[in-house]
C-alpha cells in the first residue's frame, strides 16, 4: 500500500457521503459497527509502540529464547503456541499489534531471520481466528446466529478451527523446515535504560490481556491501557509521544474502504451477492458461500465481505461456511484483513522488509487447501 492510496480512498469516501450515495442511516450504522474497531486499533497500536519502547517485548522475547534451550525447533513450537493462543483469546488484531514486535525481537536475539516467524504470525493471526467470538470482529457479528452464549459458537466451529490451525502450522513448518533445525546461542540480556517504565509497561500489558476477554468493550480496555502508558511516558520520557504513534494511513484506508463498500451495498451489491452465493447446506453449497467470502475478503477486506454476504448465511451451518471464507482466506491480498495491514506496519517500523509477491503466492497455496478442507469438516461435523 503506497502512501498516497489511503488518502485517495478517503477523498472518494468523502464524496460518497457528501453526495448522499451512502444514505445517512447506513453511514450511522456503519460508524456504530466499525467505529469501536478502529478506536481499538489506534489504542492498541499506541500500547504496542510505548510498550516496545519501554522494553516489554525485549524482555518477553528473551524469556522465550531462554525457554527454547538453544533448540530452534523447540523455540518454533513455543512461538506457534503463543500466536495461536493470543489470537484465539485476544483477537487477530491484538496478535498483529502485540506479538509481531515480540517475534522480530526474538528472531534477532537468537540470530535468525525474522521472516519465518513473521509469516507464522500473520498466517495464524487469520487462521486461528475461528475459535471464539472474541477472536475476530466477524465472529462477534455472527455469534447470535449460533446461539445466545459463546459456547454455542465454540461447539459449532471448534473442529474446523482446529483443522485450520493444524494445516497452517504444518505448511509453515514445511516451508521453513530448512531454517528450523540446529541450535542457537543466546546473547547477553539487553540492558533496560528505564526500569520504572518497563515495570509500568509489563503491568499494563499483563492487566490488559485478561480484560480483553472479560466481556468489557475491547476499545475501552485498549484506550485505558493506552492512557496509562501515555501518562507514564509524559512523566519519564515525553520525547517519545507524538502524532506519529497513531497509525493514520491504516485507519484512513480501512475506514474509507468500509464506507465505499457499504455505499455499494446500499445500491444493490448485497442483493447481487446474496443471489450469486446461492443457498442450501450440502457440501458444494457451503463451499460456494465460503469461496465467495474468500474472494470478497481478498478483493476488498474481510469485514465488508462479511457484511455484504451475511444475509446469505441465515443458518448456523451457512454462517460457519461464511466465517471460514472471510476469516481463513485473507492471506493473499495485503488489504484482506486489518490484521495484515497492522502486521506489515509493525514490520516496517522495525525495519523488516517482506516480498509481497512471495507473501501472496504462499498465501494462495494455503488458501486453496484450507478452505475446502475446513468446509468439509464443518459439513461432516
Amino acid at each position: 500500500m503506497t502512501r498516497i492510496v489511503p488518502w485517495v480512498f478517503l477523498g472518494a469516501a468523502v464524496v460518497v457521503v457528501a453526495t448522499g450515495l451512502l444514505p445517512f442511516a447506513d453511514a450511522a450504522e456503519l460508524a456504530t459497527t466499525t467505529g469501536p474497531v478502529l478506536i481499538f486499533v489506534v489504542a492498541m497500536t499506541i500500547v504496542a509502540e510505548l510498550a516496545s519502547t519501554a522494553g516489554v517485548f525485549t524482555v518477553i522475547a528473551e524469556q522465550l529464547a531462554a525457554w527454547g534451550r538453544g533448540r530452534v525447533m523447540l523455540l518454533w513450537i513455543f512461538v506457534l503456541i503463543m500466536i495461536t493462543l493470543t489470537t484465539a483469546f485476544m483477537s487477530l488484531d491484538t496478535t498483529a499489534v502485540l506479538i509481531t514486535p515480540i517475534i522480530v525481537v526474538l528472531a534477532r536475539h537468537v540470530g535468525r531471520s525474522p521472516l519465518p516467524f513473521a509469516l507464522a504470525t500473520v498466517w495464524l493471526a487469520n487462521t486461528a481466528s475461528l475459535f471464539l467470538p472474541v477472536s475476530n470482529l466477524t465472529n462477534l457479528l455472527a455469534a447470535d446466529t449460533f446461539g445466545s452464549t459463546p459456547f454455542a459458537f465454540v461447539r459449532a466451529l471448534w473442529v474446523p478451527a482446529l483443522v485450520a490451525v493444524v494445516m497452517t502450522i504444518g505448511m509453515l513448518t514445511l516451508i521453513h523446515r530448512g531454517s528450523l533445525t540446529g541450535r542457537f546461542e543466546l546473547s547477553e540480556r539487553t540492558r533496560i535504560s528505564d526500569r520504572p517504565l518497563l515495570v509500568v509497561g509489563l503491568i499494563v500489558v499483563a492487566v490488559m490481556l485478561p480484560l480483553l476477554v472479560s466481556g468489557l468493550p475491547v476499545a475501552v480496555v485498549a484506550c485505558g491501557a493506552a492512557l496509562v502508558l501515555v501518562a507514564a511516558f509524559a512523566v519519564r520520557n515525553r520525547d517519545v509521544l507524538g502524532f506519529g504513534l497513531v497509525p493514520w494511513r491504516t485507519v484512513v484506508f480501512a475506514g474509507s474502504l468500509f464506507v465505499l463498500v457499504t455505499a455499494a451495498e446500499a445500491h444493490g451489491l448485497t442483493s447481487a451477492l446474496t443471489a450469486a452465493s446461492g443457498s442450501g447446506e450440502d457440501f458444494w453449497a457451503l463451499l460456494r458461500l465460503a469461496a465467495f467470502g474468500a474472494l470478497g475478503a481478498n478483493a476488498v477486506n474481510n469485514l465488508p465481505a462479511f457484511l455484504a454476504l451475511s444475509t446469505a448465511a441465515e443458518t448456523p451451518l451457512r454462517m460457519g461456511a461464511l466465517l471460514i471464507g472471510v476469516n481463513l482466506a485473507p492471506l493473499v491480498s495485503p488489504w484482506a484483513s486489518l490484521a495484515t495491514l497492522l502486521w506489515h506496519q509493525r514490520l516496517s517500523r522495525m525495519g523488516v522488509e517482506i516480498s509481497w509477491r512471495r507473501f501472496m503466492l504462499l498465501g494462495l497455496l494455503l488458501v486453496v487447501f484450507i478452505i475446502p478442507s475446513t468446509v468439509l469438516v464443518l459439513w461432516v461435523s
